[in-house]
């Protein structure tokens, strides 16, 4: 085996097994969730990015094999409990007063799913689709986000429902299931200025 093969998987491993320990660690909350202060400012002035991974899901890792974009039944699903959090999620936006402009989700159900349930609308976008099982387009994909992120101003304040691999890529932090990150544009950088889940 080549060397660059035993490195590709090792990684994959690694992934993996950061993956798991993620969802061990996303179990809902037991007490009421609320958006911290020092954010509801910035996410009701709009302009900023909420960057979300998508909510709890069925146990598992990744997607099944021979998995489907255009079949559900195929991928590793929001569970109950995950389908309750974006539906928390939404509504404490709501509450907050925070108005949403664009909303954007990886083609995964478990994103498209959880957007629609935070916010009643959706817009697919491939370039938040996950590469945890294979790095090729991870640079595109990441170059694209950051260049959109970089560019929008408002109105309202953008939902991107995407996956951990994705956040991580994109901020260099870790995120768990139905855990979003506050993004907004400093400058030419995108910085993260808090985070927060249902």
């Amino acid at each position: 085996m080549s060397t660059a093969r035993r490195v590709g998987g090792h990684r994959r491993e690694v992934l993996r097994a950061v993956a798991a320990a993620a969802a061990l660690g996303a179990a809902p909350r037991a007490r009421a969730a609320a958006i911290p202060p020092a954010l509801l400012g910035p996410l009701r002035a709009g302009g900023c990015l909420l960057l979300l991974r998508h909510a709890l899901t069925d146990p598992g890792i990744g997607d099944p094999p021979e998995f489907r974009l255009d079949a559900c039944g195929t991928q590793r699903n929001l569970s109950a409990a995950g389908r309750t959090q974006a539906e928390r999620f939404g509504r404490m936006l709501r509450e907050a007063g925070v108005v949403l402009g664009p909303v954007r989700s990886s083609r995964w159900c478990r994103c498209v799913d959880t957007a629609q349930l935070v916010a009643g609308r959706v817009e697919r976008w491939p370039a938040l689709d996950s590469f945890f099982a294979g790095r090729e387009t991870e640079v595109v994909q990441t170059a694209a986000v950051r260049e959109w992120a970089l560019a929008f101003s408002g109105p309202g304040t953008a939902l991107l429902v995407t996956h951990q691999v994705n956040m991580t890529a994109l901020t260099g932090e870790w995120a768990g299931m139905g855990e979003a990150l506050v993004l907004r544009r400093e400058g030419g950088a995108l910085n993260t200025v808090g985070r927060f889940a249902a």
